[in-house]
């Protein structure tokens, strides 16, 4: 295993973290139905809060809900939902282990007729639901975080972090706990030809497998 390099600190955010007492998901669920912290709650149908294993060893962060998770109240239930669902089969991690979340917790999107377009959240808003991330992170304490796609990774960091440069190899990001880099499952499914599909798809699977056998030597 390559050895861990050092994540990049959280300038965008601050250098105090948020501290909190102890506190249980189904309180922090309940709480995060209410959140008015931006403007994004006013549009979208509720708050998609994260789910999974309590106290699962992988905690993975995507960027926002999109339409059918927006209307479902769960996170990665649409296409990309499924994407991940294959990935995670084909790394040999079981879904109902990994806790699931997204940096931003409301649907951001733009209204074409009948159809909601999403669209990707800004700086403040990351910012404004960082919180949510982080008591979830508090709470469950996975052994490690797999920042998928840009803003997720801007969250989890807490400055905008490359995926480029950043993924294939793990990150210090607390004393007990590291993270990886990837692509976000939405992504695979915008690419415009199968070849790229089945490339960037196979690294991605790659990624996650990295995360697997992080896990077994830890």
């Amino acid at each position: 295993m390559r050895h861990a390099a050092r994540a990049p600190s959280p300038d965008l955010f601050g250098k105090e973290s948020l501290l909190f007492g102890k506190e249980n998901l189904a309180d922090l669920r309940e709480e995060a139905a209410h959140c008015r912290a931006c403007h994004l709650y006013k549009d979208a149908t509720q708050t998609v809060f994260g789910e999974g294993a309590v106290h699962a060893p992988i905690m993975l962060v995507g960027e926002q809900p999109g339409d059918k998770e927006d209307l479902a109240g769960q996170p990665f239930v649409g296409p990309a939902g499924q994407v991940l669902d294959r990935g995670l089969g084909e790394a040999k991690i079981p879904r109902n282990k990994v806790y699931i979340t997204n940096a931003v917790k409301h649907f951001k999107f733009v209204r074409r007729g009948k159809i909601r377009l999403h669209q990707k959240p800004n700086t403040s808003e990351i910012r404004a639901c960082r919180q949510w991330y982080e008591r979830e992170l508090v709470t469950v304490k996975p052994a490690l975080v797999v920042a998928m796609g840009a803003t997720a990774a801007q969250c989890v960091f807490g400055k905008i972090t490359p995926i480029g440069k950043n993924r294939g190899h793990l990150l210090d990001l607390t004393e007990d706990t590291k993270a990886l880099v990837t692509v976000h499952p939405s992504y695979l499914l915008r690419l415009p030809d199968q070849e790229s599909k089945e490339r960037e798809y196979k690294q991605f699977v790659s990624d996650l497998k990295l995360a697997a056998s992080y896990l077994r030597k830890a």
